[in-house]
């Protein structure tokens, strides 16, 4: 551990991850349309669900939470972006800092969670379809999604207790907004001790959920294998929505946080730009997917669509 001597009473923070990047403006107006576009598809499909008692069943009760997921994913960090590049507001106080720590924490573990559990409903309706609805009924399926928004919180509570006793001797912040790896840099401390222990945490999710999906789409894939032509395409189209979402998710996440601590060499700009890009692009295609992927919520839409047409 370092010398605590230099350490100093903060307040704010000052944020320095865009300080030199080229056309601030531009990257600014493209986050804020993003993130619009994504509070707004996010919107629509949680209001299509809610609205529609027919859509009132586990799977949808599941897209539902994942839209609520990606809409506090993006809306951890974005503002704070968005201020930054087009407002020039480029500090943050100490606790507002915090809390964006904490629920940004809470929002990524979420989404793992959340794309777990979607994977579960996906392997009892295809492996048990006749039981389906008596093994994971409507309110079965809210304890089992309060539960896992419980369990985030009390895993990333470790963060902001990990950071809040450390003296700080930095006010700038080397990121883009304030998550974890940022904030602990300005301590006066070896940051390695608390990085490791983040590192062991987040692998264990991360690790534990993707293996988790793995497992059920090799039980899903068993099934396939012993149905015939028309129910395999079933299946698979069934299952097709969830797997684009994953693929979406994990690529990015595996590349920031498993390749980068292997060896993968990343530069500050090309790290941020990869967190800013997993942290919107998934959130964004999500709805997208769901909402043309999902027979009931396209028909729905489409629905909606020619009542505004005739309306005109």
């Amino acid at each position: 551990m370092d010398s605590h001597n230099g350490s100093i009473k903060i307040t704010e923070f000052v944020i320095g991850g865009f300080e030199k990047i080229e056309r601030p403006m531009e990257i600014g107006v493209v986050i804020f349309i993003v993130y619009c576009l994504v509070m707004l598809a996010n919107t629509l499909n949680i209001l299509f669900i809610i609205l529609d008692k027919k859509l009132h069943k586990p799977m949808y009760l599941l897209i539902c939470n994942l839209a609520a997921v990606d809409m506090l994913y993006s809306s951890t960090s974005s503002p704070t972006m968005i201020g930054v590049l087009l407002a020039g507001v480029n500090t943050i106080s100490y606790v507002a800092c915090l809390i964006q720590m904490f629920t940004f924490q809470v929002a990524e573990t979420m989404e793992m969670f959340a794309l777990a559990v979607m994977a579960f409903d996906r392997l009892i309706a295809i492996s048990y379809p006749l039981r389906y609805h008596s093994i994971l009924t409507n309110m079965r399926t809210i304890a089992l999604t309060f539960f896992l928004w419980v369990t985030a919180c009390g895993f990333v509570t470790l963060m902001p207790l990990l950071v809040i006793p450390l003296p700080t001797c930095f006010k700038r912040l080397r990121y883009s907004f304030c998550d974890y790896p940022a904030v602990v840099r300005t301590s006066c401390v070896n940051p390695s001790y608390y990085f490791n222990l983040a590192t062991i945490i987040w692998f264990s999710i991360l690790f534990f959920t993707f293996g988790f999906i793995c497992l059920t789409y090799l039980w899903i894939l068993s099934v396939v294998l012993r149905s015939s032509k028309n129910e395999s395409r079933k299946v698979l189209s069934t299952c097709l929505s969830h797997l684009i979402v994953v693929v979406c998710y994990y690529i990015p996440l595996f590349v920031r946080m498993v390749l980068t601590r292997m060896g993968l060499k990343l530069t500050l700009e090309e790290r941020q730009g990869l967190t800013i890009g997993a942290i919107l692009g998934p959130s964004l295609v999500n709805p997208f997917v769901y909402c043309l992927r999902t027979k009931e919520i396209k028909i729905k839409l489409f629905d909606m669509l020619k009542k505004v047409k005739l309306i005109k």
